[in-house]
């Protein structure tokens, strides 16, 4: 069960269905965003248009019917499984008579609950004013209830009194800031380089199982929840595996559909140590029903970031669940293209560690020079 800080609020749920085929699992996803962020979801408002209402994006009827729910409930804010322009949260808003949450604000409210690491709340921050930059012409008085709000969380009261302005200056002090963070990895990097060690980083879907498999291969520790975005701050740790010495690996941020751009552009350092990888573990969660959309939305996501051309070995995990056997599967080129395992039981992690090993022998290999 997820858990959820005591914040206090209620939530009508929106969801407008433009024909994408994926509705039910969408709305899934969409409920564990809003518990992930603190609230409880007292009722769901849905229906279908053939494209957004310029205005409040739902349409008359639909903010009629919406009005209706946040009355009938005493509910304390209307979250939309979609991003909105500035002027249709305003007159959402002006219309409803409560605070509207749209789908990037929640994410970044959920990454500043999750932000444990000086570099990670650096990131949350710098994405959440980057993106409340584009609403400045509302000025600050929706903020001004800092305490167990959602869509409210990250930047403190400083940058609440602040204008345009100093806002500017505040983003190019985060960017300074993360960009010597940046610099420090390089420096790291270059040092992993020179000793050859095999760099590989755990990706996939948020709630994947990513962590857990981590924990599983390296007793690490690192914090795993079925919750989603449970893991912010990458980390890494040295890896013994059997017959080939000593790997890198490391656990990262997940993915998600319509992930916020402003978040991608303020976490990119961190991401760019995926991009720097010498394999990509991708991490499937094989029991979900939308798998293939997951998997899909991971390979836009490590497309954007550089990362498309990484190595990949797909991590079929939670077979647990599914009944399916532990096994490897190889391409037709006889190269190990996908692990079936469970993270939970530990089925498949010796597999896993061998396609490792073989993996990090054959790079040695390649790497060797060529004989005078």
């Amino acid at each position: 069960m997820i858990e959820r800080p005591a914040t206090g609020e209620n939530a009508i749920l929106v969801q407008i269905d433009f024909g994408a085929g994926d509705f039910a699992e969408r709305l899934e996803e969409f409920r564990l965003l809003v518990s992930s962020a603190g609230a409880q979801a007292l009722a769901v408002v849905s229906g279908k248009r053939k494209s957004p209402d310029p205005a409040t994006y739902a349409g008359k009827g639909k903010v009629a019917e919406i009005g209706d729910m946040v009355r009938l409930h005493g509910a304390d804010l209307v979250v939309f499984n979609h991003d909105l322009a500035p002027g249709q949260q305003r007159n959402l808003e002006r219309e409803l008579g409560v605070r509207i949450v749209d789908r990037s604000s929640l994410i970044l409210d959920i990454f500043a609950l999750r932000a444990k690491s000086y570099e990670g709340k650096l990131q949350v921050e710098l994405a959440q004013l980057q993106h409340l930059a584009t609403r400045l012409v509302r000025g600050w008085t929706h903020l001004e209830r800092q305490k167990g709000g959602i869509g409210l969380r990250g930047p403190g009261e400083k940058q609440l009194e602040t204008d345009r302005r100093l806002l500017g200056k505040r983003v190019s002090l985060l960017k300074d800031r993360l960009k010597q963070l940046e610099r420090q990895r390089q420096v790291r990097r270059r040092s992993r380089v020179r000793g050859e060690v095999l760099a590989v980083s755990l990706v996939g879907y948020t709630n994947a199982g990513k962590s857990t498999l981590f924990n599983a291969l390296t007793k690490a520790g690192a914090y795993a929840a079925d919750q989603l975005f449970a893991t912010l701050d990458t980390t890494s740790r040295r890896l013994f595996v059997q017959g080939a010495g000593q790997v890198v690996i490391s656990d990262t941020v997940g993915f998600i559909r319509d992930l916020p751009h402003s978040l991608v552009a303020a976490f990119h350092a961190t991401l760019e140590e995926t991009a720097q990888a010498d394999l990509l573990l991708h991490v499937v969660d094989s029991a979900s029903p939308d798998r293939d959309q997951q998997m899909a939305t991971v390979e836009a996501v490590l497309r954007e970031i550089g990362a498309g051309s990484v190595r990949q070995v797909v991590v079929w995990n939670k077979i647990d669940a599914t009944s399916a056997a532990p096994g490897v599967e190889r391409d037709e080129y006889a190269n190990i293209a996908r692990v079936r395992v469970s993270a939970r039981t530990g089925a498949g992690l010796a597999l896993l560690r061998d396609a490792l090993a073989e993996i990090a022998l054959s790079r040695a290999r390649q790497s060797e020079p060529e004989p005078a």
